[in-house]
This record gives C-alpha cells, structure tokens and sequence, in this order.
C-alpha cells in the first residue's frame, strides 16, 4: 500500500462532511475517515483548516439552513432536522451566532424570489446588453444595411 500523506486523508474527511452533513455524521465518523484518531484527528483538522471538525460540520449545516431559509417556505424545525441537527433550541442559538438574527429575522430579511418582480426575458435581454456594443441597434447608426447604396455615376 503507497503512503498517503495525512493531509489527503484530512481532506477525505472534510469531503465527508461535506457530502453527509444533513445525515448523523459526527468528529468520529469523520476520524473513521481519516483513518486516524478521534483526538490526533481534530488536532491535525484545526491545523490545516483553521477549525475544529466540530465547528466545521456545524458551519456546513448552518449555510445550508440559511440557503433554505431563503430559498423555501418550510418551517424552522423543519430545516432544522433537514440539516442534521436535533434541537431547535441549539439550532437557534447557533444560527443567531453564526449569521447576526434568528432564523426566522434572517428569513423575513431575505424574501424568496416569488416575492420579487418577475420580467419577460425579452426585457431581461434589452438591459442586459452592454452599452458600447459593436450592434447596429445599439451604436446610434440606423443606417439599413440591406439596401446597398446605389453605385455614383463615375463608377466607384
């Protein structure tokens, strides 16, 4: 077997923690992963990525309920089991940590995109075209390029 070296293995874990936060992954599932132990795991995790693994997992679940927050209309508790956590109470205290406002102040801040004005893509398109564009439409020049011009009588 080749040696790996340990930071490939940190990153195994961090891949896990990514891909499975909302499932029941905890600092020894992602030890497990690493293949190293629960205390030299974290030591190693802190080091490289600047938290704990703990703390990292915890990061991942919160901006995704923000993401649902903002992006859905189920309830807090809701969000809070899709994400992976157990209390509400926690999941609060967290996401008021983490992000400024509780989780329902962060939802009524970001209103869905049902809420906004929607526009046909037509409109969309007409303002969203760059102001020095090379189109004839846009640089002033109305001039018809299917009509040729006649030839002048000196034939040039």
């Amino acid at each position: 077997m080749a040696f790996v070296p340990p930071a490939r293995h940190l990153l195994r874990a961090r891949d896990l923690a990514d891909a499975r936060y909302s499932e029941d992954v905890d600092v020894d599932d992602m030890a497990r992963a690493a293949g190293l132990s629960r205390a030299h795991f974290s030591r190693e995790f802190k080091r490289a990525f600047g938290e704990s693994p703990h703390a990292y997992l915890l990061t991942r679940r919160l901006e995704r309920a923000a993401a649902l927050l903002r992006t859905t209309d189920r309830s807090v508790t809701e969000i809070c089991l899709a994400v992976g956590l157990r209390s509400l109470g926690s999941f609060t205290t967290s996401f008021g940590r983490a992000f400024g406002l509780s989780p329902a102040a962060y939802r009524a801040a970001h209103p869905p995109e049902a809420a906004r004005a929607r526009l046909p893509p037509c409109v969309l398109q007409a303002y969203a075209r760059p102001t020095s564009s090379s189109f004839r439409e846009d640089n002033g020049n109305r001039r018809d390029y299917r009509r040729r011009r006649p030839l002048d009588q000196t034939g040039g």
